[in-house]
């Protein structure tokens, strides 16, 4: 069984800020596949279910990540490297995606905290979210909207977001890779 964790904040405050991204992702799988709700408190999370997967949007906020990650790891007894994490990443450009397994947090608290709760040998699905100008504005920065610009791209990036999950399940990481890594949502315009 596949675990997806899509990384964010719960309520409509933060629904279309650069953190949230991952939530944006496991919402359009869970549409796409049809998965069923079976979420519990036990889980700190929403949880949806196909025959094959799982899909989490933790409700701890995100620095508290791991806290929803545990639980369900341990309740579905999902091996760490069947897990794969969606989230923002401010060391790409807006509208990249790259693929890695293990590895440092880059200084993300939602991989910290899965990180402290898992270990690391999760795989990550970084979307790539651009960064401000000062290293002392990224906490506000990924807690805002993106810009009238960026959200044009969006439904395009979470598609291909999408399409790469599911390639991941069928096929190996490198395979996935040299198909879905992206250096720009721009390559991907007609």
């Amino acid at each position: 069984m596949t675990l997806f964790v899509g990384l964010g904040n719960p309520g409509s405050k933060y629904e279309d800020t650069r953190h949230n991204i991952g939530f944006k992702v496991i919402d359009a799988l869970v549409h796409d596949l049809g998965a069923r709700d079976i979420s519990k408190s036990t889980f700190y999370g929403e949880l949806y279910r196909t025959s094959s997967a799982l899909f989490l949007k933790p409700t701890t906020f995100m620095n508290l990540s791991g806290k929803s990650v545990l639980p369900v790891k341990q309740f579905f007894k999902v091996d760490t490297e069947d897990i794969i994490v969606i989230h923002d990443d401010i060391d790409l450009p807006f509208g990249a995606v790259r693929f890695k397994r293990g590895g440092g947090h880059g200084g993300h608290n939602g991989l910290k905290s899965i990180d402290a709760a898992i270990g690391k040998e999760y795989l990550r699905v970084r979307v790539g979210v651009d960064k401000p100008e000062r290293k002392s504005q990224v906490a506000d920065y990924v807690l805002h909207d993106f810009t009238p610009e960026e959200m044009a791209d969006i439904p395009a990036l979470i598609a291909h977001v999408v399409e790469a999950c599911k390639a991941l399940t069928k096929h190996d990481l490198d395979a996935v890779r040299s198909t879905y890594t992206l250096k720009s949502i721009k390559t991907l315009r007609p």
